[in-house]
């Protein structure tokens, strides 16, 4: 088969012919039929994460947002078999420690991070494999097509674990997110068909377009204003119930906390670059005056993922609608290079694997 490998920072992915994977007993493998293009992919290819001891090796197999059709399956799997239709979550959960029990897979101690990690090599593949994929192969329900299945990848599933389940936001929320790409796009058209008054904030005319289209009420020209923080306020009559960092930069971490009224909720969820490696200085002392929250999400635990699917088969909720690009597999490597610039928009797909 043909797969997409990370074999030195910054450079063309290699693509190249490898041997197809074979289940592990308690596994499966998908025919990739569409893998999203991710932030977080990038942050692999430019080698960042060292700071955290979250660097992702040469020799990997990128990609973690995959869905297709099960091809395979071991002889332990009893809820997936092959021809069904599936999403695979980037967090893999071992389905038996005490976090994945009790709902919370997305935190697995014991768990695997699809396409960041050798043990589980990714999906920008014709193939990939799935360990414990009774827990964490999710079979799509009809009406919810790949590409819009690949299209909730880390991005979507992330913000709507970060609106719905750790921030609880309600009908009339005034929701702020910072950072159109495809995960503030994920999180504006969530908050919206949650019941929120949401605005958005780019420095960009497109995305912020975009945003207009899928559910902003408003938007913040971060270029054309100096202090964001007060626009936001001026525009929410004091702040912001929730606000969103989608970027991880440490302007507009700065800015997300400072939009929120007192006894707002902060949620991260933009990875920083290598100009923060890890770390942003906030305003404690005004987090603690106004009785702040500052809550992080990554994913969404594969227990969960029914609630969001159901949502999407209904037509609430669109992931579709925020993809922009469709592209072959030997097309990775330009479109992450692009994302160096932010020259990207919405959400890109790989949706072309073969010669």
């Amino acid at each position: 088969m043909r797969a997409a490998v990370l074999e030195a920072y910054g450079e063309p992915l290699g693509v190249r012919d490898r041997d197809p994977p074979t289940p592990d007993p308690d596994g499966a493998v998908v025919a990739v039929e569409a893998c999203g293009i991710c932030r977080s992919d990038w942050h692999a290819w430019q080698g960042h994460g060292d700071w955290a001891d979250d660097d992702v090796p040469l020799g990997q197999v990128l990609g973690h947002e995959p869905a297709g059709r099960v091809v395979a399956t071991g002889d332990r799997v009893s809820t997936v078999s092959p021809g069904d239709r599936a999403v695979v979550p980037f967090n893999l959960g071992d389905g038996t420690c005490g976090y994945c029990r009790n709902g919370h897979g997305n935190v697995c101690t014991d768990g695997w991070a699809l396409g960041f990690e050798s043990d589980v090599p990714g999906a920008f593949a014709e193939q990939v494999a799935v360990p414990r994929a009774d827990y964490n192969l999710v079979t799509l329900p009809d009406g919810v097509g790949f590409d819009a299945a690949a299209a909730l990848g880390c991005r979507y599933v992330t913000a709507f674990h970060a609106l719905a389940h750790r921030a609880d936001i309600a009908a009339g929320d005034r929701v702020a997110v910072h950072g159109c790409g495809g995960l503030g796009l994920a999180a504006v058209q969530i908050a919206s068909a949650l019941g929120a008054s949401v605005i958005a904030v780019d420095i960009r005319d497109e995305p912020l377009s975009m945003a207009r289209d899928v559910g902003a009420n408003s938007v913040v020209d971060a270029s054309a204003v100096e202090d964001v923080p007060a626009a936001i306020e001026a525009e929410t009559d004091g702040g912001a119930e929730v606000s969103v960092d989608a970027l991880g930069r440490a302007e507009t971490c700065r800015n997300s906390v400072r939009s929120l009224r007192p006894r707002g909720t902060h949620v991260q969820v933009g990875l920083t670059t290598d100009t923060e490696r890890g770390e942003v200085a906030l305003p404690t002392d005004w987090i603690t005056r106004w009785d702040i929250d500052v809550l992080g999400s990554r994913g969404m635990p594969p227990s969960r993922y029914d609630e969001l699917l159901r949502l999407v088969a209904d037509g609430t909720l669109n992931p579709g609608a925020l993809v922009t690009r469709r592209v072959s597999l030997d097309a990775v490597s330009e479109r992450l290079a692009a994302m160096t610039d932010y020259g990207t928009e919405g959400i890109e797909l790989v949706t072309e694997f073969g010669r």
